[in-house]
């Protein structure tokens, strides 16, 4: 599962013509916020998550929007501003495409062709390469680099699933197993409970955002679903033993990830290699099998490969396996 997977808002400051347009290329990928001013775009960076702001070549002047685009790019940089070039009297055009890059905008979408619209699309639906969700999947991907299929797949999902997702329950619903069975794979195996992975990767991306000046603590509390701003706050002083606004101020996304991955990954990295969190047996099965391997290797090899558990002990195992599964 990637997290362009999911629905992805996007808010626009187009012309009428242009919105019913963009509409249209976006269906299935992505939805649209039209709004009529910067201002209101604005307020809608801080109060959801938003994939791109598009900005229209046509409907931008200098004079009344120069000022609310360049606080947009200069407070909110995570969020990719697009410059869309669609009909506009060419000198115009040339003219407010120069200004949009001065005041930021890096990317030009000329949707004058089909092929242009089909690059929008491309644009919203791809992940962003220094998106901290794509870093992370990367560098967890190399240290992981030798675990179980299994065991990737855990930690592609801590950071791929939507940040409206909050509670391990709801990570074993979309995982399809258990959550007592899926939480206890975790005590068996002397890893960390699950929580604390999902804790820490929340922290993880709220230290993003908060790499967005524009974000308050307030409004990033509610854009990762916590109950409170004083919730969130209690969650940070617990995890790093500092203070919401200290957290704020003092850690990036990627100093947050590498705190993760030191914690939560590296020191447990010999036993992650075989974990399966989703079908793993149980520690104590695991064990008895790895002794009785080890018995029929110095005995010659006496009985097959595939001949386990031994017949004397079948009944007891298949008894004692109720009290685990």
């Amino acid at each position: 599962m990637s997290a362009s997977s999911w629905s992805k808002a996007v808010i626009t400051f187009l012309t009428p013509a242009e919105r019913q347009r963009v509409d249209a290329a976006g269906k299935g990928v992505y939805t649209t916020v039209h709004r009529e001013n910067l201002d209101q775009v604005l307020v809608d960076l801080r109060a959801q998550p938003v994939s791109a702001v598009l900005v229209s070549v046509a409907r931008y002047e200098q004079q009344s929007h120069a000022g609310q685009l360049a606080r947009m790019v200069r407070e909110f940089p995570g969020v990719p501003a697009v410059a869309l070039l669609g009909a506009a009297d060419p000198r115009h055009a040339t003219q407010a495409v120069l200004q949009l890059g001065h005041q930021g905008v890096r990317t030009l979408v000329d949707v004058r062709e089909p092929a242009g619209w089909r690059e929008l699309r491309q644009l919203v639906a791809d992940e962003h390469p220094e998106s901290i969700e794509a870093i992370a999947r990367q560098r967890l991907h190399l240290d992981l680099h030798d675990a179980v299929p299994a065991c990737r797949r855990f930690f592609d999902m801590l950071f791929s699933v939507p940040r409206t997702l909050t509670t391990v329950r709801e990570l074993t619903r979309m995982a399809g197993v258990m959550p007592t069975t899926f939480m206890s794979r975790f005590c068996r195996a002397g890893i960390p409970a699950p929580k604390k992975y999902l804790a820490l990767a929340r922290l993880v991306r709220a230290a993003r955002l908060f790499e967005n000046p524009g974000y308050s603590i307030t409004q990033v509390a509610f854009l990762l679903e916590y109950s409170s701003p004083q919730s969130f706050s209690r969650h940070v002083q617990k995890t790093l033993d500092m203070s919401a606004a200290t957290f704020r101020r003092t850690r990036t996304g990627e100093q947050m990830l590498q705190h993760f991955r030191e914690t939560l990954v590296l020191p447990y990295r010999d036993a992650l290699r075989t974990f399966d969190p989703f079908h793993s047996p149980p520690a104590w099965l695991s064990a008895k099998r790895a002794l009785t391997q080890a018995a029929n290797g110095s005995a010659g090899g006496s009985g097959a490969p595939g001949d386990w558990p031994p017949p004397e002990d079948a009944t007891r195992l298949r008894r004692a396996d109720v009290h685990y599964v």
